[in-house]
């Protein structure tokens, strides 16, 4: 099997390295990640500029950075490494959950693969006064994707993993409990103003979600479409309103 591992933390983030080397316990693997940091990059490509593809060392794995977005990676990956089964994005510096998939560069990488016809599966840790316990995410990791690998249906899954050894695994939906965006001003120091932008969530989450298995202590696996139709409001439009 082979496996393109990509994220949005950047070549030398110690998730992108936690999973290659469970990764590579279930195949061949090479690693394309982006050069610097790019988390929030959402789905955004690079289609202004040319892009870079540069061997990088990295510990055991064969692995190369380009100078640019998550998905750039995948779709470079993808064009330098022929038969691609499968991209891991992750593990992600930071949970990933309910509204925040929209935004996820690591997700977006995942969602990459899909649209270029592979399978994608994202993977995120929360981020709390330290880095992610990577050795106690790793024997969970590798049950996932003894789990996942095989199933040739499950085409793209958002992984989450809690902040403390998990209690299991659980099959979730996303939550789509509202969240306060808020803009949060400040200055620099030399008196510049600024901005940040942060969210909070509004509602305690539903059970059977992502955020709530997370919170439960699960590890959540939340199979996900890049179709954005709404079957249902499709159809109540047609009937209300015919076009010929």
């Amino acid at each position: 099997m082979r496996i393109l591992i990509a994220n949005d933390d950047g070549i030398y983030s110690p998730g992108i390295a936690a999973l290659a080397e469970v990764a590579a316990t279930f195949g061949q693997v090479r690693i394309v990640a982006p050069d610097v940091e790019m988390s929030a990059a959402g789905h955004s490509v690079t289609a202004s500029r040319p892009l870079s593809y540069k061997r990088t060392p990295l510990r055991d794995f064969e692995a190369y950075r380009v100078n640019g977005t998550p998905a750039d990676c995948v779709a470079l990956g993808a064009y330098h490494w022929d038969k691609v089964d499968v991209v891991l994005s992750g593990i992600n510096l930071g949970s990933n959950l309910g509204n925040a998939m929209w935004h996820s560069g690591t997700l977006a990488a995942a969602k990459q693969a899909v649209l270029l016809g592979l399978r994608g599966i994202a993977f995120s840790a929360p981020v709390t006064e330290s880095e992610p316990n990577f050795d106690l995410i790793k024997p969970c990791l590798a049950q996932v994707l003894e789990l996942l690998l095989p199933d040739p249906d499950l085409a793209l899954v958002n992984v989450n993993f809690p902040d403390q050894a998990a209690h299991g695994l659980r099959w979730t939906r996303q939550s789509v409990r509202h969240y306060d965006g808020q803009v949060m001003p400040s200055q620099d120091p030399m008196g510049r103003q600024h901005f940040w932008f942060t969210v909070v969530p509004m509602e305690s989450p539903e059970p059977g979600t992502d955020r709530w298995a997370v919170e439960q202590g699960y590890v959540s696996m939340t199979p996900l479409r890049l179709d954005l139709t709404h079957e249902a409001e499709l159809a109540r439009a047609q009937e209300r309103h015919p076009c010929d």
